[in-house]
């Protein structure tokens, strides 16, 4: 299959090399003055692959779209629909689209693949590539399960039976609301779990992993998706790599904003939980969690460690309930 990986940062330059290493033709594309690109196109490398020689890098859009049969985008959440505007320039009509990238949009509340349909591409030819893993693990030959969902099922099982290897087992997801969201909530989860850990409180992990997959499992039922979903790879597969990985970047982002630290890379999960709290107060779900995150990273006025230490004693404080209440 010919493919163009849109994005050459982490996630991008990762699916670049696991997709050529397993028979496809990949181009890998990334702006010019971006650093993630500099960086491959100067070294060969960075700091999680070596770029195999048989991948073509390009700053070139229009080549990298034109070569593809399959266009992958990996990019933030928040710059897709810009973005778009830059690809819909090209005839984009016989290219299918899949998204290795978790976020909602905070403007709107969309998912990502509204972002693209609303940009003129056929949801028929829409995909999403997500769940657990980290690059770190992959290039040290550690395997792991992953999800393809899609509205169109035959684009979905062919892409997943395309992309499978022995590093990666790819399932059929079978809920694209479920899906999209799951893999979106799972980094505003990963925040509280960094926010634990530098509190000194990672043995609350296992019940921040079970309330808060049960409050995305209410958002999802809400916004029309399976609630089981919440429980599947997207979601809680997802988040347990996250809650307790070196890895994860909004792990860590949690746990460096208790300690005063500044993180410098990408963490999702702040600009979700912006987008989460506001469809929550749309549909009207309680997301006590989500919006523990959205207080800790835009309020004001303590310093942040007193900051999370009186969230989470809001949270102990609140009403008692039934644990599966809706």
């Amino acid at each position: 299959m010919k493919v163009s990986v849109l994005g050459c940062g982490r996630w991008g330059s990762f699916i670049a090399w696991y997709l050529c290493n397993h028979g496809h033709d990949v181009y890998s594309w990334g702006p010019e003055e971006d650093y993630s690109y500099q960086v491959l196109k100067e070294t060969g490398k960075n700091e999680y692959v070596k770029l195999d020689e048989r991948i073509t890098l390009t700053c070139n859009l229009e080549a990298a779209v034109s070569h593809a049969e399959t266009v992958i985008i990996s990019i933030s959440s928040q710059g897709l629909r810009g973005f778009m505007k830059r690809i819909t320039a090209y005839d984009v009509s016989d290219k299918n689209f899949v998204l290795c990238m978790k976020g909602i949009e905070v403007d709107t509340g969309c998912r990502l693949s509204e972002v693209l349909t609303q940009s003129g591409i056929d949801p028929q030819r829409i995909a999403v590539w997500v769940g657990p893993g980290h690059i770190q693990a992959f290039t040290q030959g550690i395997p792991n399960c992953m999800v393809i969902d899609s509205a169109n099922a035959a684009l979905k099982v062919r892409l997943a039976n395309e992309f499978k290897s022995d590093l990666i087992r790819f399932y059929y997801g079978e809920d694209l609301v479920g899906t999209e969201l799951g893999a979106a909530a799972k980094n505003v989860m990963g925040i509280v779990a960094g926010v634990l850990d530098g509190c000194g409180y990672d043995a609350l992990k296992g019940s921040l992993m079970t309330r808060g997959a049960r409050e995305v499992a209410r958002l999802i039922k809400a916004m029309g998706g399976n609630e089981l979903s919440a429980y599947g790879l997207a979601h809680l597969g997802d988040y347990e790599a996250t809650l307790f990985s070196p890895f994860s970047h909004n792990r860590k982002y949690g746990e460096m904003l208790v300690k005063g630290e500044k993180f410098s890379k990408l963490a999702e999960g702040v600009p979700t939980a912006a987008a989460m709290k506001a469809l929550g107060e749309k549909y009207g779900v309680d997301l006590p969690l989500t919006n523990v995150v959205y207080e800790i990273c835009y309020g004001e006025g303590e310093d942040y460690r007193a900051r999370c230490e009186k969230m989470l004693a809001k949270l102990f404080s609140r009403d008692t309930k039934s644990e599966f209440y809706n």
